[in-house]
Parts: C-alpha cells; structure tokens; sequence
C-alpha cells in the first residue's frame, strides 16, 4: 500500500463544474489527475446536476480538454430525469420541459414528447438550467403545474461556478416557480438526492466509491446521504468560510486544495485533524499558531469550530486566515 487516498477506493465519482472544469475550461490539474487514476487502473465515473449537456455530449467535451472519459461514464440529472418520467407517465405522454435543447432530447429518448405550452396539456413539467430559459416558458410552466402537472426539477444548485464567480443556477430559477406556486417541487432528481452516487457505483459494482465534488450543499451532502466517503475540493464553489459553518450532513471526509489532494497519503486530507498540529501549524486551547497552507490551517481548525469552539489567533499569518475565514 503506497498510503494515497485513493487506494482506499474502487471508484471515483467526479462532480464536473467546479472540479474538473469551469464552464468550457479545464481546470489546472484535473487531466492529470484522470490520466493517473486510468494508468492505476481505477475506475472513473462523472456525475453531474448540469442538465445542459447529454451524457455523450459531456464525455465529448471532456476529451477535449484533454481529460478521459466515455459516455458510458457520465451521468447527468437530465438523463435521469427523464428516466424517473418514463416510469412514471404513460409512453408518449406530453411532458413541458424548461431547460435546454438536451434536456428536450433526453425526454424525447426516454420515449415522452416534449412540449412547449399549456396548450398541450402537459402531463409533467421538468425543469433544468438552460441559459436561455425566460419568463414565457416559465409562467407556461407555472400554469401546467397548477393545473395539475407533475414538477420534476433536474437539480437545485442555486449557483453554478464560472471564472467570474458564481452565477444563477437552476436553483435560482425553481425559486421563480417555487415563488409563483408557493409549493416544491414533486421530485428533484440530481444531487443532494442519492440516486447519481448510486447509479454510478451500481454501475462499477463499487463496494467503497469515493465522491469528489467542490459544493458543500450538493456534492458533499449528497454523497453523506448515500453514504459515501467524500472529498471537497477548493476549485469551484464552497470555500473554507462555509466549510468551517457546515452542519454534520454537509462535512466531508477529506479537504484539499484540488484533485492533487487524491494521491496524498490520506492523513494529509482528513477532516477534522486528529491531534493538535498540521503541517507548520498548531492549535491549543483553540488559538491557532505556526504558520503553513491554508488547507491544513482548515482541517485543524474545523473539528474545534464545529464542536462549539471560538478560534484565536497566535501568529500573523494565522490571523490573516482567521479573518478571512470570518473567525
């Protein structure tokens, strides 16, 4: 045993925006990691909340970039969306999609006809991120639902990361539908909901998969709830502020700065530090002293925070990360 996290695993599942990539780009690291995890034999799947793209389409993407995958790989919320609504609806039943084209084209392959307005007395209304998604198309939506349409959303990501920052994700635009109707959605397919972690080890025939994602609310609560192992990594959304704030079912098994984080020994990315020092730093009686990275700064401090703890600072560099942290 060479002591990497990794080896303690059977499979990776990736989250995609955030990990692997930001919106068209790769993210520094992520080809190399995949290229690695391929040459030790590991398997690898991809899942996904974004319902923009089709799984063929994701895996397209992705070799462009230089990082491996097959279709067969990928999972998205839109394919299994459409899936939760063939099981449910009559074949070829009309279902209202808001979304983008792939979601339309998912719906259509899972043998249902997508529409577009009230007028064709939808059955169901599933609703994804699509960049051109608008008003028409939601009160259209709104008014299906009232009338007595099933509401299927692909996920609830309130944002999605870019290399501006985070923007409007399909979360945001459910709160349109969620304001107008005063009600939830019927079911929410993607993560924090179980079923893509457990798709993809069911799939590999994982007995220890390990998640990696970047959003506290989706990846990691996701893969607590399918009770998973899990790492959080530093690219994307969730940052160290809102790890240190998070409640028990949003805590990771391990923090990294990013997917380099996968071939350290294990004990370089635990949280929370068993022990009282990490790396250059210390923490006694919950003042923090030393210096070192941010990230071993974060997994010793978070087992005192979450327990109640109010951190103090013993060294220049370590009350510049306790401000910045909100500490």
């Amino acid at each position: 045993m060479s002591g990497r996290l990794v080896d303690g695993y059977d499979l990776v599942i990736f989250d995609l925006d955030g990990v692997v990539y930001l919106i068209d780009k790769p993210i520094a690291g992520a080809a190399e990691a995949v290229t690695q995890l391929r040459a030790d034999g590991t398997p690898i799947a991809y899942a996904t909340n974004n319902a923009s793209r089709r799984a063929a389409d994701v895996a397209s993407l992705l070799n462009g970039m230089g990082v491996s995958a097959e279709s067969a790989e990928v999972l998205t919320s839109a394919g299994a969306a459409a899936a939760r609504l063939a099981e449910q609806l009559p074949a070829g039943a009309p279902v209202l999609v808001v979304g983008a084209e792939a979601l339309r084209a998912e719906v259509r392959d899972a043998g249902l006809t997508p529409v577009d307005s009230l007028d064709d007395k939808p059955a169901a209304v599933v609703q994804g991120f699509g960049p051109d998604v608008g008003w028409k198309i939601l009160a259209e939506a709104a008014l299906a639902v009232r009338a007595g349409a099933l509401w299927v959303a692909t996920n609830t990501d309130r944002t999605l990361p870019s290399p501006r920052g985070p923007l409007p994700g399909n979360g945001s635009l459910v709160s349109v539908l969620r304001t107008a109707l005063d009600r939830e959605p019927d079911l929410v397919v993607g993560k924090p909901a179980p079923a893509l972690f457990e798709t993809a080890a069911s799939l590999s025939k994982s007995q220890r998969p390990l998640a990696v994602g970047d959003r506290l609310d989706t990846d990691i609560e996701g893969a607590v709830g399918a009770g998973m192992d899990s790492l959080l990594v530093l690219t994307g959304v969730s940052d160290a502020a809102e790890l240190l704030s998070a409640p028990e079912s949003r805590r990771p098994t391990y923090v990294a700065a990013d997917l380099s984080g996968l071939f350290a020994p294990a004990e370089d990315a635990r949280i929370p530090v068993t022990g009282g020092e990490a790396g250059g730093w210390r923490l006694s009686d919950g003042r923090l002293e030393g210096s070192g990275t941010p990230v071993d700064a974060l997994r010793l401090l978070a087992g005192f925070v979450w327990g109640g703890g109010k951190a103090s600072a013993g060294s220049d560099e370590a009350a510049k990360l306790l401000e910045q942290w909100g500490l």
